[in-house]
């Protein structure tokens, strides 16, 4: 399962609920975007850490941007940028997850419908 980076910011928040998907996946990968976003998110060096620690723990596998990831990324931006509001970050996200064969799972379903053959796993905190 990919996770998005909402998920993890509620385990970071302390959600019981965000911590138990995550501890009864098989699998654990993240796109590198959500691995961009952990790090930009710290305020300092020890929090880096902290991330790049967690990701090592629980055994994230961090998804690199490939052609293909960023042709489709590319792909989505043009199909519902304007229409649905579609960022890049999710794109990348998403792209990351349909290049892979893997579900998704978010908190944020509204920023990934549009993505009709996206298989996705909606968190409720």
């Amino acid at each position: 399962m990919l996770f998005d980076t909402d998920i993890l910011i509620w385990i970071q928040r302390g959600n019981v609920k965000a911590a138990q998907l995550v501890d009864h996946a098989r699998e654990r990968f993240v796109s590198v975007q959500t691995f961009m976003e952990l790090l930009q998110a710290a305020k300092d060096k020890r929090q880096h850490a902290i991330v790049k620690q967690y990701m090592r723990d629980l055994s994230f596998i961090v998804l690199p941007l490939t052609e293909n990831i960023g042709h489709r990324a590319l792909v989505y931006i043009e199909e519902y940028g304007l229409s649905s509001g579609m960022r890049a970050g999710d794109a990348i996200v998403a792209a990351t997850a349909m290049e892979n064969g893997l579900m998704l799972a978010t908190g944020n379903s509204r920023h990934f419908r549009p993505i009709k053959d996206l298989s996705l796993k909606i968190f409720r905190p």
